[in-house]
């Protein structure tokens, strides 16, 4: 089963509140919400508040974007244990997390073995909560090519770790649908757009249906339950969002019995 989603910093100059609006009046299901700005780790009592407001607009919380980075742990703005804990507090099933901070063709074999470990370390913290970990499918981590992607999905090979999925920009949808196809089995949410051919190229998500359709199909074969979420708009304006999202609610019709 697909739900619609928003990513909340595709709006970070936006308040909590306003946010929840903007998702209430386009009609999705939930959000994921991001560390930086709107949950700032550590601050549990206003990531309670935020899963209050969420709920009591009838969404859900979809996941927690942090940006905890799988760095040696002195080189991380906050510790897992405070991403944890807020997480927990905003109710959210899933924490996403950054497979390091560099490309993986500069990652050495030691540099591989230690986010392995650390991605065990938190994941087995974030297990004892019920939650997951999921790595953001991401240039400049162990995520930017499919290859590196699935070395470190089957090294990781832990029951609460999975990865977010995106198309990687510039690549043509069969290449990326082909990679689709390779890391599907570790690919939990997903996030959606449709930048071309480069991240500042964005256009209306309906220019990219051909695409997605691709994706979508194949993506709702996969067993369990996944948002799609909706990562930033052509020129970040709200009302394209709401555009948006009336797209990317069509397209998930299709796969709802």
């Amino acid at each position: 089963m697909l739900f619609s989603g928003l990513v909340s910093i595709t709006f970070r100059d936006l308040s909590v509140a306003e946010v929840i609006e903007l998702a209430r009046t386009a009609g999705i299901h939930g959000i994921e919400w991001g560390g930086d700005v709107h949950v700032p780790p550590g601050d549990m009592q206003h990531a309670r508040d935020v899963k209050r407001q969420t709920q009591n607009a009838g969404l859900t919380v979809n996941a927690y974007g942090s940006y905890y980075r799988l760095l040696p742990e002195a080189d991380e703005a906050h510790s897992f244990e405070a991403v944890l804990a807020t997480a927990v507090g905003l109710g959210a099933p899933v924490i996403r997390v950054w497979a390091g901070n560099q490309p993986s063709s500069d990652a050495d074999t030691a540099e591989r073995e230690r986010i392995v470990e650390e991605t065990h370390r938190i994941a087995d913290m974030a297990g004892t909560q019920g939650i997951d970990i999921a790595f953001e499918y991401h240039s400049n981590t162990l995520t930017d090519t499919l290859d590196s992607a699935l070395d470190l999905m089957k090294a990781v090979d832990h029951d609460h770790v999975s990865t977010f999925w995106q198309p990687p920009n510039g690549r043509p949808p069969g290449e990326n649908k082909a990679g689709l196809d390779v890391i599907a089995k570790w690919v939990s949410n997903i996030h959606c757009f449709h930048w071309w051919p480069t991240s500042q190229d964005r256009h209306p998500l309906a220019d990219g249906e051909d695409n997605w359709r691709q994706y979508l199909d194949y993506i709702a074969t996969l067993p369990g339950e996944r948002s799609v979420s909706i990562e930033f708009v052509k020129d970040g304006k709200p009302e394209q969002f709401l555009e948006d999202a009336a797209t990317l609610k069509r397209w998930l019709a299709r796969y709802h019995p």
